[in-house]
């Protein structure tokens, strides 16, 4: 397959009191066309920012995206001006923020949130715009549109308002659909609603979908290839079949093993011990290694680079370099 977006060493830094943090450091993927790379990881690990410097909502003073390469459709996006990447975001690439109340205008009704950019990007007439606006609503599952047109966000629930964001990303056929945490915060029936409309919806309009979740049950579901990221790295990428059945980084093991099972009855479900590092007091390491049970004492001076694996699958982890463990 063609790959439709290439990332090269993407650098997001944010400027603190305390300090400068690189939320995203040194991450190269690629998605190809039709295809859904899923990002997962704890949270904390960079994924949405990576999402963020993607659309271009990084911004100074407080956040800079300071290095790498964004190749999208044949076009540098970090070196769009503003006018040209804003002609891009909503149109070309689309994004399904976490936060649905806090995503929508709360003074704006829902239909003319859905308009807005049928007639910036679409070049639709106002009247044309209402009876696009209308068929998306139902398109996204919801019972009576046109009242829902007139409603203003507070009046709906969190699942309808999910929908109405969707609706929104996929009004005017992107290439690219960007999810961060599209399921989170709703019951267990309306997940499985949402994430079989994001499926019909590329399957439909051929677009691709980069998913941001920390929920292995999505990523199983929905993947056809996996970046699992922690501290701001990329630590172990692969397709999902690979990368579930035989995991070779310590940390993708540990999101597996903390996963869940149906039948399986526990007294006490497995989690990481420890926690994501301060990102001010990070050193030269593996970052996870004070959390891994095969720490090494190379793992505690040394940064692992990505290594290609066979078969598609990569990892970053010190118990694939022996050679240069023991120089």
């Amino acid at each position: 397959m063609k790959h439709l977006m290439k990332i090269e060493g993407l650098n997001t830094v944010f400027h603190t009191e305390e300090g400068k943090v690189t939320a995203v450091d040194k991450v190269s993927f690629q998605v190809r066309e039709g295809e859904t790379v899923c990002i997962v990881g704890e949270s904390g690990c960079g994924k949405s920012v990576t999402a963020m410097s993607i659309m271009g909502l990084v911004e100074a003073p407080g956040g800079q995206v300071n290095g790498g390469r964004i190749d999208f459709a044949g076009e540098d996006l970090l070196r769009l001006d503003k006018n040209t990447l804003r002609a891009i975001r909503g149109n070309e690439i689309a994004m399904i923020f976490q936060e649905p109340m806090s995503s929508l205008n709360p003074v704006m009704k829902i239909g003319e949130q859905i308009m807005e950019p049928l007639m910036v990007h679409m070049k639709l007439t106002k009247k044309q715009a209402r009876i696009r606006a209308i068929e998306l609503i139902t398109q996204v599952g919801i019972a009576r549109p046109e009242q829902i047109f007139g409603s203003y966000p507070h009046e709906l629930s969190g699942g309808m308002l999910q929908r109405i964001m969707i609706a929104i990303a996929v009004s005017c056929n992107p290439k690219l659909l960007i999810a961060d945490e599209p399921t989170t915060a709703l019951d267990v029936t309306i997940q499985a609603q949402i994430l079989d409309m994001l499926r019909e919806f590329k399957e439909s309009g051929g677009m691709s979908i980069l998913l941001i979740t920390h929920d292995l049950g999505v990523v199983a579901e929905m993947a056809d290839y996996v970046i699992v990221m922690y501290s701001g790295q990329i630590v172990e990428e692969g397709g999902v079949v690979e990368l579930f059945n035989h995991p070779k980084h310590p940390y993708t093991r540990g999101l597996l093993k903390s996963k869940p099972v149906v039948g399986q009855r526990l007294e006490e479900l497995y989690s990481i011990p420890g926690q994501v590092p301060n990102p001010l007091t990070l050193e030269p390491s593996c970052y996870f290694h004070d959390r891994c049970e095969h720490c090494m004492p190379v793992c505690r001076s040394r940064q692992p680079l990505l290594k290609e694996l066979g078969g598609g699958q990569k990892t970053a982890c010190w118990l694939y370099e022996e050679a240069e463990v023991h120089v």
